[in-house]
């Protein structure tokens, strides 16, 4: 095991040290500024979300799910591991000033998620009733290259069906093992169990009754951060001051810190808000709207509500229960700490039930990422049967490894995604453009806009968007 921790540090510290960083931050600079600041169109996002009307591809105006139950869905969705453990490390391992670095990748990230939400919607493709589209469909329609299609479909099943699957395992594992002192092996099992009744036995009503109470505590989650914020609505200003002299100072610069505050901020924001990973694109595909940029909006404005909202909210806690640097907790167990220390031992355990629901609803919701794209790459009952083992054996292997070891892993995983999709959107970012133009263009004429494909240069590798 140790061989492999040093493989995965050693990959890890290549990519996040001298490419990932830069990549990230320089495409979202270089995509705010081409998009014309596409992600600060702020008010123009809450009138698509606040848009009661649904359309299907040829403009005409049907029975549907709202622009802003979708957004409520896929908010509700975000608020997870990311938000509640994933920002706990970096507070701890990177100091206050991961925050800001944390805030500035989802700003720039939101010009990103724009872009790939938006592709997906233009080269989305019709199934049945529904549609399916995400980077495998864009990079293979768009930059005609099926193999490199099938690299990332791959990596992208890899990646959350299987790391981030252990992930989450891991993470409920920390909270029931530090709030009801439940043993790993025990948490394994039952998990392992779970897990296989929704893949293998196709009960569905197990993912149901998580996607129905995940939002519900999703907002009391919510709720509570705020009111914890608001009983320690005084020590605010110092704790901005305290982020933003942590991401600069001089002491951080000459201690390392300020390395350390980039990169826990950056690998945490990413994991989190996942703007430019490639997974949002999956599902902003399937929505149906009259106009591609419209989900690219919608996708913008998701990723400032998780970041700049949820993951401050809970940076905040953090801070005003201490900050825990150099504490033995990890993740969640931060977390849970910070809000037992502020109003009590019943939040610990609120906090437990929560990201048992959070993280197991992920564990199904990854999976699907995993199935749909391996179906992508080809339909095998076979190839299904092994995938669907190895998501039960990542569940449990996940459950009993230590927790910096899973999150160096997706790290390094979601590196290698990240860049193959920021890869494949920046070379189709004029079409992106154009999409955009034609929105803005029938916005200033007064009109709801409605997308045809003849709008673009090309139309080959578009099924959808026809005039009929």
């Amino acid at each position: 095991m140790d061989f492999i921790e040093n493989i995965v540090s050693f990959f890890n510290d290549i990519l996040w040290s001298y490419l990932l960083i830069i990549v990230l931050i320089g495409l979202g600079i270089y995509f705010t500024i081409r998009s014309g600041f596409v992600q600060f169109s702020i008010r123009e996002m809450f009138h698509v979300i606040t848009d009661k009307r649904a359309f299907t591809g040829n403009g005409k105006e049907k029975k549907g799910t709202s622009s802003f139950q979708a957004f409520a869905i896929s908010a509700a969705s975000r608020v997870g591991t990311g938000n509640l453990a994933g920002v706990a490390s970096a507070v701890a391992l990177g100091g206050p000033g991961a925050l800001f670095w944390m805030w500035l990748i989802a700003i720039l990230g939101a010009a990103s998620g724009f872009v790939e939400s938006t592709l997906a919607q233009v080269y989305k493709v019709k199934d049945g009733n529904q549609f399916r589209g995400g980077p495998a469909y864009y990079i293979e329609k768009g930059l005609k290259s099926r193999s490199l299609g099938i690299v990332f479909a791959i990596t992208i099943t890899f990646t959350y069906g299987l790391v981030f699957n252990s992930v989450q395992s891991n993470t409920i594992s920390l909270a029931f093992t530090d709030q009801f002192e439940v043993n790993t092996n025990v948490m394994a099992i039952i998990l392992a169990i779970l897990v296989a009744v929704v893949i293998f036995g196709g009960l569905k009503s197990i993912a149901k009754v998580s996607q129905v109470i995940v939002p519900v505590m999703a907002i009391l989650y919510i709720i509570l951060a705020l009111v914890i914020l608001a009983m320690n609505i005084t020590m605010i200003p110092d704790m901005l001051s305290l982020i933003f002299a942590n991401a600069f100072g001089f002491e951080q610069v000459a201690g390392g810190g300020f390395g350390a505050a980039i990169m826990m901020g950056i690998k945490r924001g990413l994991f989190s808000n996942e703007a430019g990973m490639g997974s949002a694109p999956n599902a902003a595909a399937t929505a149906d709207v009259s106009h591609p940029a419209k989900q690219g909006l919608v996708q913008a404005l998701g990723v400032f509500f998780d970041t700049l909202l949820i993951c401050s909210a809970t940076g905040f806690i953090i801070l005003a229960a201490g900050g825990f640097a150099g504490s033995d907790a990890d993740g969640i167990q931060i977390t849970q700490s910070a809000v037992s220390t502020l109003i009590g031992d019943w939040a610990g355990s609120f906090i437990a039930i929560a990201i048992f629901l959070f993280a197991f609803s992920s564990i199904v919701g990854n999976y699907y990422y995993g199935e749909s794209n391996i179906a992508y790459v080809k339909e095998s009952k076979t190839a299904l049967f092994i995938y669907r083992l190895a998501v039960v054996a990542m569940v449990i292997f996940g459950t009993l490894v230590s927790f910096d070891f899973i999150w160096a892993l997706a790290d390094l995983t979601m590196a290698i995604m990240a860049l193959i999709n920021l890869y494949a959107i920046t070379r189709l970012f004029s079409i992106a453009k154009r999409v955009l133009d034609d929105y803005r263009k029938q916005r200033k004429a007064g009109k709801d806009p409605v997308f045809h494909r003849d709008v673009l240069e090309s139309e080959e590798g578009v099924e959808c968007w026809g005039r009929e």
